[in-house]
């Protein structure tokens, strides 16, 4: 069941969530309701403990995501793909690159807590 909430919104909080509505072709609604979802969700790597710092440091997509994904990539690049496997494409790319920033972040943690080896 859903909540109806009224936020106020900063000027340019609410303008670049109306410009990623709109290159994204969703609505305002369903933007901020993920962003809010992600902020609570995803907490800082930094506030975890080194147990689930270490996990993320693995952090891999899940094998049927990945499999799916390479699938649409290969297609993508002969021009195979249609506008909902497009869609699909996008959606597992905010995925990965989400995916590779909180490893990252991840790792440096790690580092910074001698938890892993310095890269050098």
């Amino acid at each position: 069941m859903a909540e109806i909430i009224t936020l106020e919104l900063p000027e340019r909080l609410a303008q670049q969530a109306k410009e990623i509505a709109a290159l994204t072709h969703r609505r305002l609604e369903d933007v901020l309701v993920e962003w809010i979802d992600r902020a609570i969700t995803e907490l800082p790597v930094e506030s975890l403990p080194d147990e689930q710092v270490l996990v993320l440091c693995d952090l891999q997509m899940e094998r049927e995501q990945q499999e799916v994904f390479s699938d649409l990539l290969a297609r993508n690049q002969e021009g195979q793909l249609n506008d909902a496997e497009v869609k699909r494409l996008d959606d597992l790319m905010e995925v990965y690159r989400r995916g590779l920033v909180r490893k990252a972040r991840a790792m440096k943690v790690a580092v910074e807590r001698g938890l892993k080896p310095a890269f050098n």
